[in-house]
């Protein structure tokens, strides 16, 4: 269902549709030296290193209020807030639900009207740093949030 696309350091998401619903980026862990992380990381990917962690970033709400020009009444504001309040509800019910503490909620840098979530993804065992490996795990999260309607 879900499909990672490498794209230098980090993986794009897509669902079914081939829509976009977030990134991944690995945590690679300490690289020395600095000035050859690019080569390193490249020859991680290559060999299937394990990692033990990474960031899952998605959208988290979108608040529908926050276009430049938009005229709206109270009602519609009012409407706004309460469904945002909503989404976030479920958004901290799934997180503590799912045992997941550390995440940053963050200002969409694609869209100002909206917040993204990056959730810090620590694994049970090591990963490969391999496509399949990566879109089974992450899709350990993906489809729960699918499910109840968060992405």
């Amino acid at each position: 269902m879900w499909k990672v696309e490498r794209e230098t350091h980090y993986f794009k998401i897509y669902d079914a549709k081939k829509n976009i619903v977030g990134y991944f980026a690995p945590e690679y862990g300490e690289i020395y030296p600095e000035e050859k992380a690019d080569e390193i990381i490249e020859q991680m990917h290559q060999r299937h290193d394990q990692i033990k962690s990474g960031f899952l970033m998605v959208p988290m709400v979108k608040f529908g209020i926050f276009n430049e020009g938009q005229e709206m009444d109270l009602g519609y504001v009012i409407k706004q807030v309460d469904d945002v309040k909503t989404r976030l509800s479920y958004w901290a019910d799934f997180l503590s639900s799912n045992g997941i503490k550390h995440y940053r909620v963050m200002v969409s840098h694609t869209d100002h009207d909206m917040l993204s979530i990056t959730l810090h993804l620590e694994f049970s065992t090591p990963i490969e740093l391999e496509k399949n490996a990566l879109q089974e795990e992450v899709g350990k999260i993906l489809t729960p949030l699918q499910s109840i309607g968060l992405l």
